[in-house]
């Protein structure tokens, strides 16, 4: 089972949508200072804007370390370059 099929359980199990999940996943790590939304619809906005305050418990971020470990690179054919401190599994959340 890949990352994809794995972290709608974790949303799941800790009673969150998956854009709750993504973004407090995002702002729980201390290089991102912010995250950038991309509604394209008033519900995808609305939702977004609700998981604004979502804050992971250390349970769920161990789950999704579990699945996508610090470090890894899901899509590396996507990006033109790699920010260090968002690679670097050293200088994750902890």
């Amino acid at each position: 089972m890949n990352a994809v099929e794995q972290l709608p359980h974790v949303a799941d199990q800790a009673g969150l949508t998956l854009i709750e999940l993504a973004l407090g996943f995002v702002t729980a790590h201390p290089a991102v200072t912010s995250a950038l939304i991309g509604p394209r619809t008033t519900e995808h906005l609305q939702s977004q804007l609700a998981a604004a305050d979502t804050v992971l418990t250390t349970d769920v971020l161990d789950a999704i370390d579990r699945i996508v470990p610090p470090g890894t690179d899901l899509a590396p054919d996507e990006k033109q370059d790699a920010t260090p401190a968002l690679l670097d599994a050293s200088l994750s959340r902890r």
